[in-house]
């Protein structure tokens, strides 16, 4: 891990609070990145901040330390309810939900602050428990938000702190009037800390900064490049029928021991991993329609080393911190140019490096000069040389799939008897 990342700030100096500075010890830390150092100093002060960075740049433990001082530093309001939370941070996926609730729970270790999450997909009548019980942090999505907000199982009305994380991704997937609606039952924004951040700063986002938050101070860190300086990227021309070869003859020579494929459909990735399990790559598949508990299952897998593979579509672009990413494989260009910028994003994190290949296809070559636009140099180009090409592929195997259900019963193949329609 390289520490060149790093500014010459430290934790120490920044006059957190004392039950923080254990925590962010306890977590390794003693030098803030840039976002850091630019941002927490004025939130600590009270004072709201539009943060505008690259992934992987440090921004969750920049609105945690903030959010955490402001809570321990400041009593709740008065009459204050269990089950009213004290600070709201709003994340666009499950996936980044879960990780900011990961990371304040390692900060906020030596406090008796209650934090909870609560995100679509699992858990529906537990997260509700949870929050009956006490709240003093809440994170997560929207839509899960608005449906206990909705059935009065929390209220706003005492909060002291807001983050708004991934704004940009929130209107990408349309969460917007979702989020106004949540502010609006707020206290006043000059009576909390008010903290968005995003990868873009353009005029949707800056107008929601500006109707609900209170004088934001905009700190930008940005680098020459749209991706990370430490990302080594290549690009190949496969023709479709060489894709799967040179993908296996790839992983071979790399000895992938923790690679993302990220690929364009739900079809794909079962096509990849299909082949990467008959030839002899131990891998999962990360995609919208995976289960949540089996998603955050095999999330773990592949971060403690035991899925040397993940195959995933862009529900994994954005949002996790999974360290030691050593390669991202674009087995298929993604057609939104920002996408290129997200994938990639998932290795060279914190100041490490790491490997970025893509695959210029039949299908999605079409995306490469858009991408290469976006990001402001061209792909170095890489050979496809006879050893990178695996001689023989083993056919794949499929992913089992689970008998339909219709009417309350199981349906074999013929599917069953069909009911008499009413109509």
């Amino acid at each position: 891990m390289s520490d060149t990342h790093l500014s010459e700030v430290s934790f120490s100096s920044l006059g957190l609070h004392e039950a923080l500075v254990s925590g962010v010890a306890a977590a390794g830390f003693s030098h803030c990145t840039p976002i850091q150092a630019e941002t927490l100093p004025l939130a600590l002060q009270g004072q709201d901040v539009l943060g505008q960075a690259q992934t992987g740049t440090g921004k969750t433990a920049a609105f945690l330390l903030a959010v955490l001082h402001r809570l321990l530093s400041e009593p709740a309001v008065t009459g204050r309810r269990a089950n009213q939370p004290r600070a709201f941070i709003l994340a666009p996926t499950r996936e980044l939900a879960i990780q900011i609730h990961k990371d304040a729970l390692a900060l906020a270790g030596r406090t008796d602050l209650q934090i909870r999450v609560v995100y679509g997909g699992s858990g529906y009548e537990q997260q509700r428990s949870d929050l009956q019980a006490g709240v003093d942090i809440l994170i997560g999505t929207p839509g899960r938000l608005i449906d206990y907000f909705k059935q009065h199982v929390y209220d706003l009305k005492a909060v002291q702190a807001m983050v708004l994380d991934e704004a940009d991704r929130m209107f990408d997937l349309g969460f917007i009037k979702d989020i106004r609606y949540l502010l609006r039952r707020m206290p006043p924004p000059d009576r909390r800390l008010n903290m968005l951040f995003s990868a873009t700063l353009p005029l949707r986002v800056t107008e929601l900064a500006y109707e609900h938050m209170n004088k934001a101070q905009t700190v930008s860190i940005e680098s020459e490049r749209r991706t990370a300086d430490k990302i080594t990227e290549v690009l190949y021309a496969p023709g479709n029928e060489e894709k799967i070869p040179l993908l296996l003859g790839l992983l071979r020579h790399m000895q992938a021991q923790r690679s993302i494929v990220f690929v364009n459909t739900k079809r794909a990735a079962e096509r990849v991993w299909g082949y990467l399990e008959a030839n002899g790559f131990k891998a999962a598949v990360l995609s919208g329609d995976v289960p949540q508990k089996k998603r955050i299952q095999l999330l773990e897998q592949f971060q403690r080393g035991e899925l040397p593979v993940m195959v995933a579509t862009d529900v994994a672009a954005r949002g996790l911190h999974i360290p030691d990413v050593s390669h991202v494989i674009n087995y298929d260009l993604p057609q939104d140019a920002e996408d290129y910028v997200h994938r990639i994003g998932r290795t060279a994190r914190a100041g490490a490096s790491g490997d970025a290949i893509s695959f210029a296809c039949e299908e999605y070559a079409f995306s490469l000069g858009e991408i290469e636009a976006y990001i402001g140099y061209e792909i170095p180009r890489g050979r496809i040389r006879g050893e990178l090409l695996v001689d023989e592929v083993k056919p794949r195997v499929r992913l089992p799939r689970k008998p339909r259900v219709e009417g309350g019963r199981r349906q074999g193949r013929g599917g069953g008897r069909r009911r008499p329609s009413r109509s």
